[in-house]
């Protein structure tokens, strides 16, 4: 950063190491709760409702929150609130269906089509890679969001930058999976809040308080009515978006997997979403703050990137230090949540390969290796041609979406079946295609949607006739791995 002294970037860089180093420390000591292939997989029945609250707040506040959100608060004042709130309405969905989901015992999202539908091996491969590419789209754009971030803290290149979060997402993964990345987010977790609440006032008090915000930004921006001052058109764009993409995002249903209650399902979800405001205010202050002291930005994305500037030297390192906490717990997540589709359902479900547990815990480490460092040099080469990875949440929900949520609520009335499962997931994608080669001005997510579930409607209603009335794979309480036999 420019005017930054050497005793302060160095001062960046150890808060940042040490951070690191302290998240490899808490990895390793709850790694030891691992004790077999499930543990590093899905930490089931583990989470207590606590952990899982902070941790899917660790988990969904990452880079978008620090630059993005930012931007739209700079832009349109408390609208970032209704983007917020498309991820609280994702929550809030997901709570319909919270508890059967824990009752379950799944590991991944592609066992759920897979328990409502039938084993399929071409369901299994669909549902498996929908699952992951949003958690690696959010890898590889988390570490590119570092790399800016920092590049602009401490002026060290892009590709050193790249490199040292991708060394810190896997002393976050290795050690125990997703059980020591859950319970390093959960500190993590409590960090970055404290932090946010800490940055965004210090920002409203740069701008001369409350009071010099609302005397310097358009009152349009500040008042209870910011909230649709992005415009209708562009909220609900947010809501076609955000929400499908919530609703079949596999991050947020490992959580729910290991709740160590059953009850603590949905209030886990609720609570989580609240906190996920906790986001919005932070990104809100800081916009509105920036605004007030310099109207005149390019770019509204640059306005957290203008505030480092003005941070004092104490505060800058503490801020770099949240920096580090703030991406590395969202990338430690998404990381684990790739191997784990990888691993159990192309791996085992699909190619049929088994192993003890311990051989397949090596292999997850072995591939989380290789995954981290694919996600790595995709940032180094492409820092800029990225944004291809939001297509990746589109084409997930409505991939995903109906089969998931019609499936669950349709499992009762009719018989479903894998042809089901792969005609819903073909027409969501063919949806999406098409909505995006004629440049709809509807998300073309929403079209994908739509096609996925006429075309699940089309396969089962004729074959209600027919359906048997014997006891449901899909209602069973039995693990996926029993049924499978």
């Amino acid at each position: 950063m420019p005017g930054n002294s050497t005793g302060q970037i160095v001062a960046i860089v150890l808060a940042s190491l040490l951070i690191i180093a302290l998240g490899a420390l808490l990895s390793l000591y709850f790694g030891k709760r691992a004790k077999n292939s499930d543990d590093w997989l899905a930490a089931p029945e583990s989470l207590p409702l606590g952990v899982v609250v902070i941790t899917q707040f660790a988990t969904a506040v990452g880079g978008g929150v620090l630059i993005a959100h930012v931007g739209i608060a700079y832009a349109a004042g408390w609208s970032v609130f209704a983007y917020e709130g498309c991820v609280l309405l994702g929550f809030l969905g997901l709570t319909l269906i919270a508890r059967w989901l824990r009752e379950q015992r799944f590991t991944t999202v592609p066992d759920i089509v897979s328990r409502l539908f039938g084993a399929s091996r071409p369901v299994t491969a669909m549902a498996g890679v929908a699952a992951l590419i949003v958690p690696f789209g959010w890898l590889a754009t988390q570490f590119v969001a570092f790399a800016k971030l920092f590049g602009e803290l401490t002026g060290i290149s892009s590709t050193v930058l790249i490199l040292t979060i991708t060394a810190g997402s896997l002393v976050f993964v290795l050690p125990g999976g997703l059980t020591s990345v859950v319970w390093t987010d959960f500190v993590f977790g409590i960090f970055k809040i404290v932090m946010s609440l800490v940055v965004a006032g210090y920002a409203i008090h740069l701008a001369g308080g409350w009071s010099g915000v609302t005397g310097s930004v358009p009152a349009r921006l500040w008042q209870p009515s910011g909230l649709t001052a992005a415009g209708g058109e562009q909220i609900w764009l947010w809501v076609a978006a955000i929400v499908p993409g919530t609703l079949t995002n596999q991050l947020y249903f490992q959580r729910v997997f290991a709740t160590k209650k059953v009850s603590d399902a949905r209030r886990g979800l609720v609570l989580s979403g609240v906190t996920i405001l906790v986001g919005g205010l932070y990104a809100g202050c800081i916009g509105l703050a920036v605004r007030a002291m310099n109207p005149g930005l390019d770019n509204p994305e640059d306005a957290a990137g203008w505030l480092i500037t003005r941070l004092p030297a104490v505060l800058l390192v503490v801020y770099g230090a949240f920096l580090v906490a703030t991406i590395i717990s969202t990338t430690g997540a998404a990381l684990q949540s790739v191997v784990a589709n990888v691993i159990r359902d192309l791996y085992q479900n699909v190619f049929g390969r088994g192993r003890g547990d311990r051989e397949t815990v090596s292999l997850s480490r072995i591939v989380t290796v290789l995954v981290a460092a694919l996600a790595a040099t995709l940032a180094i080469l492409f820092p800029s041609a990225l944004d291809w990875l939001v297509a990746s949440y589109a084409y997930s929900a409505a991939t995903l979406a109906a089969p998931v949520f019609g499936g669950y609520l349709l499992r009762r009335r009719f018989p479903l079946r894998p042809a089901a499962a792969l005609a819903s997931m073909l027409a969501g994608i063919a949806g999406c295609a098409s909505a995006q080669l004629l440049d709809t001005t509807v998300p073309y997510a929403v079209y994908g949607i739509a096609a996925s579930v006429l075309a699940l409607l089309a396969l089962l209603v004729p074959g209600a006739r027919g359906r048997s009335t014997g006891p449901r794979a899909s209602d069973s309480a039995e693990p996926l791995s029993v049924q499978k036999g």
